[in-house]
């Protein structure tokens, strides 16, 4: 039997770029055999807005979004899938949160995954994941943190680009929401101010990373940037994004409220309108014929289209998979192994003479598993981010599997009392406490009373229902956009009687582990001192219950350490008012405004303890040549198991108007027992440097680097490193 392959003119023009035809003059090429009404067509989804939205009150992106496919001359389009921790499309592995993946501090393991999620993508029919999420979370309140990697931008730029190298393998990627994107509920109404010292050193590098690592696409974000709608903003694309950086892939907006004028989104820079037909299509003709758009910006765009999808089917990609990939063993193995590295021991203290964890399995006869979440599939946001997995391994699942000869005690009642009975004859007690979807997530609000939002819609066809179209079923939460699911978290602790239940079981037994179902930080004053254990577990995947045992039983080592700092008071982070419609951001979150204001965290950034032990030999430093230098150091595991350490290397600063302690570089380690390692940190300069009217410069002529298991560590060794 033969087969013949159908070609196009688009087909043909990928065989001359993969030949070596310059990308932008074959795009030119293929873009005059286009009409004008096809030029168009480029500009936004293929999908008419009422139906589009229909179907997707039946199921958030179930298939690919199509943007921009010309039929005739056989351009597939963007065809989109959602993200950060997995495929949202289909029945697809559940990954942990990105944040719980910024605690693995493993850029290579954030590589694995991008590969595996591009592969089930692609193996579903996508080809352009909006999943890269790098925005910075300035308050650890934000309801979408979970969807990015940390509080600082080193961390940021660098699993972003891991992410991107790791999906492009099979698809185009996507970086969001460009740019200070940090707030949920005020995201369609607030206008976030910063001077440019602010936006070049402290919100726009990591987006600068992910474009030189090849980000293939740039997704603006719903807010106002310094007075302008950031899906018009002129400055940020046309400027900062391709005029400094040299970006030549494609700019899309948030989904269906990303811009708010057609013509001057256009104007502005913006390439595609997401994910329906809708602003443009009602208004660039008019818009054309009036002069307020021109046809050499719609050219741009769509020129810019064509680009970037002949260049991503011309290179060089893994072996398309099959459907088998979706879900896979394989994957689910990755999903596991990720959710165990993540997890963070924020304190062991000694029991009986030894520290309470790990867990021997074979002491264990009777376990109580306490908490409304240990016996729930609660893998983060029911909004855009959630995938659907077939099956999730909840806390109890993996304790119950992993534990066949304990007799196991579950009390998911908010009850204290009855918490402590079941304990009170347990070997040990392990609480899971912390956050559902309904707590902190994706918000949409009630739109029927924001008129200004409601008139972005074309107008409603005969027979069509506003309000169910407004209704998205993600399956295991709906996404409303007239109710309030989710959203910007209202208090950074855990509900008073989860406190209650912690308090009443280590009182009843003195081996009580909490373990913290989170994605930002918690806050732990209360209850902290009355229980020896404290794990963060994470909104951890598919595999998460799985992975959670094996850590608790001491079969992983806790080798996660801590994105983000966590304060002991609200009063020590920035302001944050989550109905705002206008706010300042300045240079100041986190653990650098700790540091300025002398503050001591509960856990400083890059914290967490580990089942063994290890110390940092003497650091030597390489000169910087092209804004990077090595840290070398020697690192010992002075314990008696095999255990997993992360370097971090800091820079102490001493400039005014500038943080005195900056994260420049970090590598994972893996020791045996009394195993010492020489290894190379890379190492980045650009975290020392400061916005002047005359570009980027030292902020010092020589900084103290050291190398160190988290900030401000006082065991950290130094070395001298010149900046000039």
């Amino acid at each position: 039997m033969s087969t013949k392959t159908t070609t196009t003119a688009f087909s043909d023009s990928v065989e001359r770029v993969r030949g070596g035809a310059p990308v932008l003059a074959v795009a030119e090429e293929l873009l005059g055999q286009l009409t004008p009404e096809e030029r168009l067509w480029l500009l936004d989804g293929d999908d008419d807005f009422w139906p589009g939205l229909g179907e997707m009150s039946a199921g958030y992106n179930m298939r690919p979004i199509v943007m921009g496919s010309i039929e005739r001359l056989g351009v597939p389009g963007l065809r989109f899938s959602d993200g950060p921790r997995g495929v949202v499309m289909g029945n697809s592995t559940a990954f942990p949160v990105a944040m719980a993946r910024g605690a693995t501090w493993d850029v290579d393991l954030e590589e694995r995954i991008g590969r595996a999620i591009g592969a089930e993508m692609r193996a579903q029919g996508a080809n352009f994941f909006g999943g890269v999420c790098i925005n910075l979370p300035r308050h650890p309140a934000w309801g979408r943190a979970q969807e990015t990697y940390g509080e600082d931008s080193l961390l940021l730029g660098e699993f972003g680009s891991a992410l991107t190298r790791g999906v492009r393998r099979h698809a185009m990627a996507v970086a969001k929401h460009y740019a200070l994107n940090s707030m949920e509920n005020a995201r369609f109404t607030v206008d976030v101010t910063a001077d440019d010292a602010t936006l070049r050193e402290v919100y726009l590098p990591h987006f600068r990373r992910v474009v030189e690592a090849g980000v293939d696409g740039i997704m603006t974000a719903y807010n106002s940037v310094n007075g302008e709608w950031a899906g018009e903003n002129e400055r940020l694309m046309e400027g900062i994004l391709r005029g400094d950086w040299g970006f030549d892939g494609v700019t899309v907006s948030d989904f269906i409220f990303g811009l708010r004028d057609a013509a001057k989104s256009l104007r502005a820079g913006l390439d595609v309108e997401e994910p329906f037909r809708q602003q443009r299509a009602e208004e660039l003709p008019g818009d054309l014929a009036s002069g307020r758009a021109s046809w050499s910006d719609v050219d741009r765009a769509a020129r810019r289209i064509l680009a970037t999808q002949l260049a991503f089917f011309a290179r060089e990609l893994d072996p398309e998979p099959d459907a088998s990939v979706v879900f896979s063993d394989a994957h689910r193995r990755l999903s596991k192994e990720a959710a165990a590295t993540a997890a963070v021991l924020l304190k062991n203290d000694a029991v009986d003479g030894r520290p309470l964890l790990p867990l021997a399995a074979d002491e264990l006869r009777r376990v109580a598993v306490i908490g409304r979440l240990a016996d729930l599939p609660n893998t983060g946001d029911g909004g855009s981010s959630n995938v659907r997995s077939p099956a999730v391994v909840t806390p109890l699942a993996g304790l119950t599997d992993a534990l066949p000869a304990a007799t196991i005690d579950f009390v998911g009642a908010d009850d204290p009392a009855a918490a402590a009975d079941a304990a009170r004859s347990a070997d040990v007690a392990i609480v899971v406490v912390g956050y559902t979807a309904a707590d902190e997530g994706e918000y949409m609000g009630d739109l029927g009373s924001q008129p200004q939002m409601l008139a972005l819609f074309p107008p409603a066809p005969d027979g069509v229902e506003v309000a169910a179209a407004l209704s998205f079923d993600q399956g295991e939460q709906p996404l409303t956009m007239g109710t309030a699911l989710g959203g910007d978290r209202r208090s950074l602790r855990v509900r008073p009687v989860d406190a209650e239940m912690i308090r009443a079981t280590a009182a009843a037994n003195a081996r009580t582990v909490v373990v913290i179902v989170t994605a930002g930080a918690v806050i732990t004053e209360e209850w902290r001192a009355e229980v020896p254990a404290v794990l963060v577990g994470w909104y951890s995947g598919s595999e998460g219950g799985a992975a959670l045992a094996e850590v608790l039983l001491g079969r992983h080592d806790a080798a996660g350490r801590l994105p983000y700092s966590i304060p002991t008071d609200e009063a020590h982070l920035p302001v944050f008012d989550i109905d705002a419609t206008s706010i300042t951001y300045d240079r100041w979150h986190g653990q650098r405004l700790l540091d300025r204001d002398g503050v001591e965290p509960a856990f400083p950034l890059g914290f967490g303890l580990s089942y063994t032990t290890f110390s940092i030999g003497g650091v030597e430093v390489t000169d910087v040549v092209d804004e990077a230098f090595s840290a070398v150091v020697t690192v010992t595991n002075t314990g008696t198991r095999a255990g997993r350490h992360v370097v971090q290397v800091y820079a102490v600063v001493d400039a005014p108007d500038f943080p005195g302690r900056v994260l420049v570089g970090f590598a994972p380690v893996e020791l045996r027992a009394g195993e010492s390692r020489t290894i190379t940190v890379p190492a980045s300069t650009r975290p020392l440097q400061r916005w002047t009217a005359a570009g980027f410069a030292p902020a010092a002529d020589s900084v103290l680097v050291e190398a160190a298991s988290y900030s401000g560590d006082p065991s950290a060794t130094t070395a001298r490193l010149a900046l000039g």
